[in-house]
């Protein structure tokens, strides 16, 4: 059946009917990514914190090698898309070359992270919200979750509709984070700082200073969201290509444009005072240098355009939920309802609701709670950037023996791209993994308790879907064979 079947019928499609429908092209989908990444949100919040408490001055190189690591990723990744057409990522490809049991286990894991980055974000944007209109704007002190159900309703919203309106609201939005960044970046550098500009940044000793593998650990969760490349396929013009490129494109513009808001922080302080500065404040010693360069205009553009980002960045990640749960339902591992598909938008509208039903649930709960929402977003992105590593890691370990034992007929084996790429970017994981494990607190902000208790979790998602799979397989086999839509 062609998309056109999905998008002409009046109101929403059949249960059974399960093809979106869409037409993103390359920027679009790069765009989604990146928005999904909430850069300047990095900018201001990570980059700080990796000069501070990381490997120092070597940040900008650490950047750099954490995307030429995720680019290796990519080398596999984006193979594997042109020969599986399957919509999902990770979930599909997982399932392609580690089997059914793993795959669904890590489509689990996948929608548990997901979750929890929503939610964290939501929490996030609250609070960026509430300081904006109460503090810049000198409004009325709300409480953060009644934003959040702003944020939630237009996210929600946006996300019932066909993909593409979400697209250009995300393209527009990214447009004003790309623009102010840019202009800091050139101010810094024409002006090039108390110290000049500088090329110690690229010395071994600086490099290796710090702390070398929390700055990697941080560096990779600054990267988070790029699979959403592949689990738009069924949305996009010529996936064949749009993904790929879509893939490469939104890797090289996060590695070189954190890398060098890294180089400018370091360029505007200057080597010798640029770490006391960021260890002492991060998030205030980037806005300070915004101040200083660009002056007050740039810090109130950047504290609006911070809570555009976040909300951009929910938007994103609401839009990639809801398609982790129409991949699922469509599979039939959730119930069938959930994975229709509207007939006018060509959208998963009943997993967008859904989406939106989980996000307000939770959110309602810990406010009831009084869950401080600033520990509510450092945690559940922490494990959320947590649960990334370890897709990426069975990722790359699946695309080895799906091109090897599973190959499809007339494709000829590519050591470089099927073998020698992604078994050398599972090495780079399993190190992230482990360093990951190793500083949970730091990464949560929770005690080593709480850390533990929600690595739990993680992994009892995973042997929850591995145990699903398990009973589908003895109990409905027929379902067991469409995990990872492999029958299809």
């Amino acid at each position: 059946m062609s998309a056109s079947e999905y998008t002409t019928a009046p109101g929403p499609a059949p249960a059974g009917n399960h093809r979106l429908a869409g037409n993103m092209g390359t920027a679009d989908v790069a765009f989604t990514v990146l928005a999904f990444n909430a850069p300047l949100s990095v900018v201001v919040g990570f980059v700080p914190v990796i000069i501070g408490a990381g490997n120092q001055l070597g940040a900008p190189v650490t950047y750099l090698a954490a995307g030429a690591l995720l680019l290796l990723f990519a080398v596999g990744f984006t193979t594997m898309s042109r020969h599986l057409p399957n919509p999902g990522a990770f979930y599909a490809y997982i399932t392609a070359g580690l089997g059914r049991e793993v795959g669904l286990g890590s489509a689990f894991i996948a929608l548990f992270s997901y979750i929890f980055v929503l939610v964290g974000g939501y929490a996030f944007g609250g609070l960026a919200l509430n300081s904006l209109v109460h503090d810049v704007l000198h409004g009325p002190d709300i409480p953060w979750w009644t934003w959040v159900l702003v944020l939630q309703s237009i996210a929600g919203v946006l996300g019932y509709f066909k993909i593409d309106l979400s697209a250009k609201v995300l393209t527009l939005l990214m447009c004003g984070e790309l623009l102010i960044v840019a202009i800091w970046d050139a101010v810094v550098l024409f002006d090039g700082g108390p110290e000049g500009r500088t090329i110690t940044s690229f010395s071994s000793s600086s490099i290796f200073s710090g702390s070398v593998g929390l700055a990697i650990l941080f560096g990779i969760t600054c990267f988070s969201g790029f699979e959403a490349t592949a689990i738009f396929r069924e949305e996009v013009r010529d996936p064949e290509r749009t993904i790929p490129r879509a893939t490469y494109i939104a890797i090289a513009a996060m590695a070189g444009m954190y890398a060098l808001a890294a180089y400018v922080l370091i360029t505007g302080y200057g080597p010798s005072a640029v770490v006391e500065a960021t260890a002492a404040d991060p998030t205030g010693s980037v806005t300070a240098s915004f101040q200083t360069y660009v002056g007050t205009v740039a810090v109130d553009a950047v504290t609006i355009l911070l809570c555009t980002s976040i909300f951009a960045a929910n938007l994103a990640t609401h839009n990639v939920t809801a398609r982790y749960l129409y991949s699922l339902s469509v599979d039939k591992v959730f119930p069938s309802q959930i994975g229709a598909v509207h007939g006018k938008h060509g959208s998963p509208h009943r997993a967008s609701l859904l989406t939106s039903a989980i996000s307000v649930v939770f959110l309602l709960g810990l406010a009831l709670a009084q869950v401080s929402a600033t520990s509510l977003y450092a945690t559940l992105v922490g494990i959320g950037g947590y649960a990334l590593i370890v897709l990426l890691l069975l990722t790359s370990v699946a695309v080895v023996p799906y091109f090897l034992r599973r190959r499809p007929e007339g494709v000829q084996l590519n050591i470089w791209k099927m073998v020698l790429a992604p078994f050398i970017a599972a090495g780079g994981f399993a190190v992230a993994l482990y360093l990951a494990t190793d500083n949970i607190t730091l990464l949560t902000g929770q005690s080593q308790t709480v850390s533990n208790i929600v690595l739990a979790i993680a992994y009892g998602m995973f042997v929850l879907g591995f145990v699903v799979a398990l009973v589908l397989r003895r109990r409905r086999p027929a379902t067991y064979a469409r995990i990872g839509r492999q029958d299809i």
